[in-house]
């Protein structure tokens, strides 16, 4: 059977690696002008498999670029404290407040 030359062009070589608990497919893309930049298309399967959305975060380090999705500062905080509360997990860790002065023991209310 023989391939046309857009076939051969168009497939990727992908390989599978597994590294610790992870399924690591890697690929070879080719570097592309976009307008006064370069960039690579990143295929659908790579998309899905780390949930990029339309915004990241990129990290140039050593000799790679690391594309990671956005993070939030207390991203996920409200859902810990309320899965805290639900288990009872919420309880102060010093209970013992010797070192508190009379103010904050009489004044302050928790």
């Amino acid at each position: 059977m023989q391939k046309n030359a857009g076939e051969l062009f168009l497939r990727l070589r992908l390989d599978s690696v597994h590294i610790r608990d992870y399924n690591v497919i890697t690929m070879r893309a080719k570097i592309i002008r976009i307008g006064n930049s370069q960039g690579i298309r990143i295929p659908k399967l790579f998309l899905e498999q780390t949930r990029l959305g339309d915004e990241v975060e990129l990290e140039a380090q050593d000799d790679q670029i690391i594309i990671r999705p956005v993070t939030y500062p207390r991203q996920g905080w409200d859902e810990a404290f309320k899965t805290m509360a639900e288990c009872g997990d919420d309880q102060l860790l010093d209970a013992d407040l010797t070192g508190q002065t009379r103010w904050g023991q009489e004044e302050w209310e928790w």
